[in-house]
């Protein structure tokens, strides 16, 4: 197993065992549910970021490929933390909107981008 799979499963892992400490102590009433839905979330945002900056670091053969890969790198760790962020300081029902907003734009970004790297090199 290489290293980057060893990192992707101790986030799933890390954040799973979050999730279950987080919700133990909210059934032994040291945390409320809001509490434990931003901490998770919150980590969750966190991972996207991370994941988002990896991207562009990996090797990539195409020069085409490096560029959709930084600029994918960089809209999904900024989106990353744009959602942590919204879930660490807003209602949650709002965070909910900001969050999912800023993951969607950021998604949006990168495949435009794609786009019109498609469109300009059959040109």
């Amino acid at each position: 197993m290489n290293s980057e799979t060893k990192i992707s499963l101790a986030w799933g892992v890390g954040i799973v065992v979050l999730a279950l400490g987080l919700s133990s102590a909210r059934s032994a009433g040291h945390v409320d549910h809001d509490t434990v839905m931003r901490i998770v979330l919150g980590a969750t945002g966190l991972m996207v970021a991370w994941f988002g900056n990896m991207m562009p670091k990996r090797f990539v053969p195409s020069a085409l490929a490096r560029k959709v890969r930084r600029v994918g790198g960089w809209s999904m760790a900024v989106s990353g933390l744009i959602y942590a962020a919204a879930f660490a300081t807003l209602p949650i029902q709002t965070a909910v909107f900001v969050g999912g907003g800023a993951v969607l734009a950021g998604l949006a970004l990168t495949l435009g981008y794609c786009q019109s790297l498609r469109t300009r090199a059959r040109a």
